[in-house]
């Protein structure tokens, strides 16, 4: 695959197969999208879409006239397999979501493992990203972070989830009908665990607000709840271990007729949790033998 490719290579050198852009478009203020990207919807021979209405708008504001062809997970089936076939007879393609980056929990991995299964060029066309507007705005002590997408619907789930992960920054989507059930379930866990919600990214009613995850509970039981969410949940502190999580650790060892300080050792090995952490809530007793 030819680094650095763009749409004048289109043009300029003719192959049997035609390429596959994949094209990042605004998650809110259309005036985000790229010259890049308007020229390469204007180029390519069909642009497939999750909704066509809302490409259309798109399309309407920068005099795009590419033909629309939806792409959604209901058909991404039988709509990869009429892209490859127009890809194979030479036609070039866009792929888009409603906003954003395609494949970011969006439709798409089945097209573009086709494309690259069958020697076709998948060229990204770079843009806007809610996870990144959201990271670009907020503080972080560090770096690292772990986006999963859209949290499991179901609470075990969500709190199995939160417990593998508690030492990270973990960046995840929400829907507006189910961020207070969220934010009850994260504060029933660990209360006091810091939290970054970005709502409306880039549109005119943008909020962005970092809190407690009590606090942000409050504020949003009588705030509107709408548009597109993104969310950081900040990785717990070493100084500030989530109590619950030793607790179950320590009742499951006890069961096993351990002593303390082997209970100490092996919650420590396997979670590297701080010792005297452990032993503080032993000698508090808040764990009954």
């Amino acid at each position: 695959m030819t680094q650095g490719v763009g749409f004048d290579d289109l043009n300029s050198v003719k192959t049997s197969y035609g390429k596959l852009f994949i094209v990042s478009t605004p998650i809110g203020n259309l005036s985000d999208i790229t010259f890049r990207a308007v020229e390469t919807l204007k180029n390519v021979d069909i642009i497939a879409c999750e909704d066509t209405r809302n490409t259309k708008i798109l399309c309407e504001k920068y005099d795009i006239l590419t033909p629309l062809i939806s792409y959604h997970k209901f058909s991404e089936s039988q709509k990869t397999t009429v892209l490859m076939d127009r890809l194979k007879a030479g036609e070039s393609a866009a792929l888009v979501s409603d906003a954003g980056t395609p494949l970011i929990s969006d439709p798409g991995v089945k097209l573009v493992e086709e494309a690259r299964l069958a020697g076709i060029d998948v060229v990204p066309v770079v843009g806007a990203s809610a996870i990144l507007a959201l990271l670009a705005s907020i503080p972080r002590g560090d770096e690292g972070f772990k986006f999963i997408g859209f949290l499991p619907r179901i609470a075990k789930q969500i709190e199995n989830l939160l417990k593998s992960n508690r030492m990270e920054n973990l960046i995840f989507y929400e829907s507006p009908n189910r961020l207070l059930e969220t934010l009850s379930i994260i504060s029933n866990m660990q209360n006091g665990r810091k939290m970054a919600i970005g709502r409306e990214l880039t549109k005119k009613f943008e909020e962005i607000k970092v809190d407690t995850v009590e606090n942000l509970l409050e504020y949003y039981k009588t705030n509107v709840l709408k548009g597109e969410i993104a969310c950081m949940l900040y990785a717990l502190e070493e100084n500030n271990e989530d109590e619950t999580f030793i607790l179950e650790k320590i009742e499951i060892l006890r069961g096993l007729k351990l002593s303390d300080k082997d209970i100490a050792g092996v919650i420590n090995s396997l979670y590297g949790l701080h010792k005297n952490k452990i032993k503080e809530i032993l000698l508090n007793k808040k764990v009954t033998s």
